[in-house]
């Protein structure tokens, strides 16, 4: 099994749950659907499926490829990962008090089969400050992060609750993938 992403956080997911896999990093152009308006559900999958068959094309053989991607959509906007701390703090600004819905988007290539999904997770915030936002935001943990902030770290300071998949929320709705998985016969039991 190989892993099209370079996500400490998949990777983690993946390893918790025994799923023996090998990293290959995808270099699919993102940006030309990025720039295109689809809804957050279908975006997601999209660059998954990009990801996962832009390894599999460089790899010889059926081994099953896994691409994923997550974003944070507040009323219709997609929040990617931060491009600066400036807009790290406009994002909190925009999440505090309110609620929104990660999306993660799950393409297996595998030869001549493949599998796609999307998970969705609604997630609130507690109300925040400019200094809460400012301590979090200098911290650098948003930075890598759809949404600007990992609920795995300090940005669990900032949710007052969830509905749906946590890990999801992390990255990777891995227990779905698990299944989908087995289900395909693309991993034991």
């Amino acid at each position: 099994m190989i892993l099209a992403s370079q996500s400490p956080r998949r990777q983690e997911l993946l390893r918790r749950a025994g799923v023996t896999f090998r990293v290959m990093p995808s270099s699919f152009d993102e940006a030309p659907l990025k720039a295109r308006a689809l809804e957050p559900d279908e975006l997601v999958i999209a660059l998954a499926r990009g990801k996962a068959r832009a390894v599999a094309d460089a790899i010889d053989g059926d081994e099953p490829v896994i691409g994923a991607d997550t974003v944070v959509a507040l009323e219709g906007e997609v929040l990617g990962k931060p491009t600066s701390p400036a807009d790290a703090t406009r994002m909190l600004r925009e999440l505090s008090g309110r609620r929104h819905t990660v999306y993660t988007g799950v393409h297996v290539e595998a030869g001549a089969r493949s599998l796609s999904f999307s998970e969705a997770t609604d997630v609130q915030f507690f109300p925040l400050d400019e200094e809460e936002i400012a301590a979090y935001v200098a911290t650098g943990e948003p930075m890598d992060k759809a949404g600007a902030y990992g609920i795995q770290g300090r940005g669990c300071l900032l949710v007052s609750g969830i509905h749906g998949d946590y890990c999801n929320v992390v990255g990777l709705p891995v227990a779905r993938l698990v299944r989908a998985l087995r289900a395909q016969g693309l991993l034991d039991a």
